[in-house]
């Protein structure tokens, strides 16, 4: 794996030997960073990275000069490999949680220009995403959320859902904050009643302890 573009293009990600992660592919993640580069602004943003693995999305996106990226990964391993990654780049600008990114994006309450999040495709709960976001109200009027997925997970009746892009095995889907939505998340709208709360899987909720 290697780091795809701006700054850092060209380093390789070298995760632990024992990880049993599925990074994201460097064909998926330029096919990601094109569409990304002509959609939003990448520079001076934050970003949280839910799932985040081996770190390989947060680089891509800290290597655009990322204001702040946040990263969220509940196996030890890959969390003290994320840390590493960060003292040998002196990237300050990056904050690492240990901890369920269900039981996080649900407690959390920082707005975030761009969310990602790739939770492993065997995981229940995956089409839950964009309800609990908005639920949590942790996405910007403006933002993007980017979920990525297998084949079999479909999530197009989503409201916020625009786009569904595949590269090879990867699939990625992206929403945004509709109109209504948009004014809901800054501040009721009259004649509208709330929209139901996402139920979370089953799940073992983790403490998150902040790098």
């Amino acid at each position: 794996m290697r780091i795809v573009g701006g700054k850092y293009k060209g380093r390789r990600i070298l995760p632990p030997k024992s990880t049993r992660a599925r990074p994201t592919t460097d064909f998926a993640k330029e096919g990601l960073f094109n569409i990304l580069h002509h959609t939003v602004p990448l520079e001076g943003i934050r970003v949280l990275d839910l799932f985040a693995g081996t770190g390989s999305i947060s680089l891509e996106f800290l290597s655009r000069e990322a204001e702040e990226v946040i990263s969220v990964e509940q196996d030890r391993e890959l969390f003290v490999h994320m840390q590493g990654a960060a003292r040998t780049l002196q990237a300050t600008n990056w904050h690492h949680v240990k901890g369920d990114a269900f039981t996080f994006v649900k407690s959390h309450r920082s707005v975030y220009d761009i969310i990602f999040a790739d939770p492993p495709f065997d995981l229940e709960g995956t089409a839950l995403l964009p309800g609990l976001v908005r639920d949590a109200g942790i996405l910007a009027p403006d933002g993007l959320l980017v979920i990525e997925h297998p084949k079999n997970v479909h999530m197009e009746t989503d409201p916020w859902f625009d786009r569904h892009r595949p590269y090879g095995s990867v699939n990625f889907s992206f929403f945004k904050p509709t109109p209504v939505l948009r004014s809901a998340a800054a501040g009721a709208v009259p004649g509208t009643s709330p929209s139901p709360k996402t139920e979370l899987p089953n799940s073992t909720p983790t403490s998150a302890e902040i790098a």
